[in-house]
């Protein structure tokens, strides 16, 4: 961390958000939850290359996943591209995938903050590649590793398992045994623990925290993928996207400024105020927007990361293969409109980019959209295709 190049944001005053803190604590805990940090775009070239690697039976492997120790905390969301590139062996492997759990206060939308339950400090979390065969090893650990001022350090035993989260887990969709992982994966403050399973059946999977109250650390933003790829591979495509629907219930209405607190009254009456992609308002619009050129085959890893089902369209395009409930092994459904996603699930869908201009990305719920946030933007650059779609002059 360029620590010279830090500013620190002072925050005045804290509601009686974090339980069992002292002002004095919940001031020292946000002052530096709020600290900024820079990352070098070579930095963050490397963290989205390395994030996962494959290695023969009987090697000792590095990490996978390396956590981001000097990742600012003011952005939560994971940049669509953020993910590993296809699989080119044909051997089985055994990978490793370093997670870390982490609660920090970050952006919702401007001037509206929260605090976040994450893996790896973002939302949704890293985004798992592996083949059908592969040993897969998990290392999940209970706070970032190295952080000198851990927010944990400041709480009881106590009061972390009064604020819910005293512990985390991992539970695998991809997993085949009891609790898909997560009885192996029960991570105290300052904890490690491993659990190695075989990739068997080839799909796109769902992973989230699965510690009491499980509900609640899904709605914080426990969730991430994990990709088995078939033991041939994947078509070749040019551009892969990950993104993430997740539902937030915070104690004030959308847009109500200030720190916002989970409201466990509404996730119990499923009425969340925030449906998000990849953690927060305009995670992938902007400067952050999925990009593609006119020509390029593009495929979408999409899911739902919580509770509530998403009817995932984008408008104007027409997807060509869909893959539903991440059952890539299937015949695709072709030319498919928009794509119901249960809670805990996902899909796969490929499509040409043919026409430049601006996509919106939407659920279908359009109030959710345009009211609540799940929206964002794929730019498709490149010449005109006047046989596609033009306008008509009288």
């Amino acid at each position: 961390m360029n620590r010279s190049s830090n500013s620190v944001i002072v925050i005045l005053a804290l509601s009686s958000f974090i339980i069992g803190c002292s002002d004095e604590a919940k001031h020292k805990e946000t002052a530096e939850k709020a600290r900024h940090s820079t990352t070098t775009a070579q930095e963050m070239a490397n963290h989205a290359a390395h994030e996962m690697s494959g290695h023969a039976e009987g090697e000792t492997p590095p990490s996978a996943i390396k956590p981001c120790t000097d990742c600012a905390t003011d952005e939560i969301g994971r940049k669509a591209d953020d993910l590993p590139p296809p699989i080119d062996r044909k051997e089985s492997q055994l990978v490793t995938v370093d997670l870390y759990t982490d609660e920090l206060v970050a952006e919702m939308m401007p001037e509206v903050t929260y605090q976040y339950w994450t893996y790896n400090g973002k939302v949704p979390g890293p985004f798992i590649r592996a083949r059908a065969g592969d040993q897969i090893e998990i290392r999940l650990s209970h706070g970032k590793p190295g952080a000198v001022h851990q927010d944990h350090d400041e709480h009881t035993s106590t009061q972390h398992t009064a604020a819910g989260h005293s512990a985390h887990s991992i539970d695998l969709h991809a997993v085949i045994g009891p609790g898909g992982g997560a009885p192996l994966t029960q991570v105290g403050q300052g904890e490690e623990k491993r659990f190695r399973f075989k990739a068997t059946r080839p799909g796109v999977y769902v992973y989230h925290c699965s510690s009491p109250h499980a509900p609640t650390h899904i709605a914080n933003g426990m969730y991430g993928m994990i990709l088995v790829e078939p033991e041939q591979g994947l078509a070749k495509v040019d551009r892969e996207f990950y993104v993430m629907q997740g539902d937030f219930y915070t104690s004030g209405k959308y847009g109500d400024k200030g720190l916002q607190a989970f409201s466990k009254e509404k996730l119990l009456d499923e009425n969340p105020e925030y449906f998000l992609f990849n953690g927060r308002v305009n995670s992938l619009s902007g400067d952050r927007a999925l990009k593609a050129k006119v020509g390029q085959k593009l495929r979408l890893f999409v899911g739902v990361g919580s509770h509530i089902a998403a009817n995932f369209h984008i408008v104007g395009e027409i997807f060509d293969n869909l893959y539903p409930e991440g059952a890539i092994m299937s015949p695709p459904l072709r030319n498919v409109q928009t794509t119901i996603i249960a809670p805990g699930s996902a899909v796969m869908i490929e499509f040409t980019a043919e026409v430049p201009g601006k996509y919106l990305l939407v659920d279908h719920s359009l109030t959710r959209s345009f009211d609540k946030g799940a929206m964002a933007e794929l730019i498709v650059e490149g010449p005109e295709r006047s046989e596609f779609y033009q306008p008509v002059s009288h």
